[in-house]
């Protein structure tokens, strides 16, 4: 049996699958019960392992509160390019940092902050402490 590797829209779009269940504060067993899916195949879907149908999709957005637009921004070159895909989208690296319960923490707990140069002090602190561990490999 060959391992193939996950087509990078599928993977991307199931990142954002898991970045918005993430914010909804939703477990994957949730979505799944919401989708008549078990949780194993939600974690599939977020690792792109497998394919998301468009009618899936579509249940997904409803689900998950988002237009199905949502799952598509930010989407790899060579993949669809429609309306709010590639012009300005976020790196990569943007859209990892936010599927992660810890990225989606930090950015709400700093949009809390009202004071801009508080803000401003804090990003100086993470940049400081980013650069004592090494080069940015982006």
């Amino acid at each position: 049996m060959s391992t193939k590797a996950p087509n990078p829209v599928d993977k991307h779009v199931g990142s954002r699958v898991r970045m918005r269940r993430i914010m909804l504060g939703m477990s994957q067993e949730k979505l799944g019960e919401a989708l008549g899916l078990t949780f194993q195949q939600i974690q599939k879907y977020e690792k792109g392992t497998n394919r998301v149908g468009a009618s899936r999709i579509q249940q997904i957005s409803e689900v998950l509160q988002v237009p199905v637009s949502f799952l598509f921004e930010g989407v790899p070159s060579g993949g669809t390019n429609g309306e709010g895909f590639g012009e300005g989208a976020s790196p990569a690296y943007v859209s990892d940092f936010l599927a992660t319960s810890e990225g989606l923490a930090l950015t709400r707990a700093f949009t809390r902050i009202n004071d801009s140069k508080l803000r401003r002090s804090i990003v100086d602190l993470v940049e400081q402490i980013a650069d004592r561990e090494g080069p940015d490999d982006r």
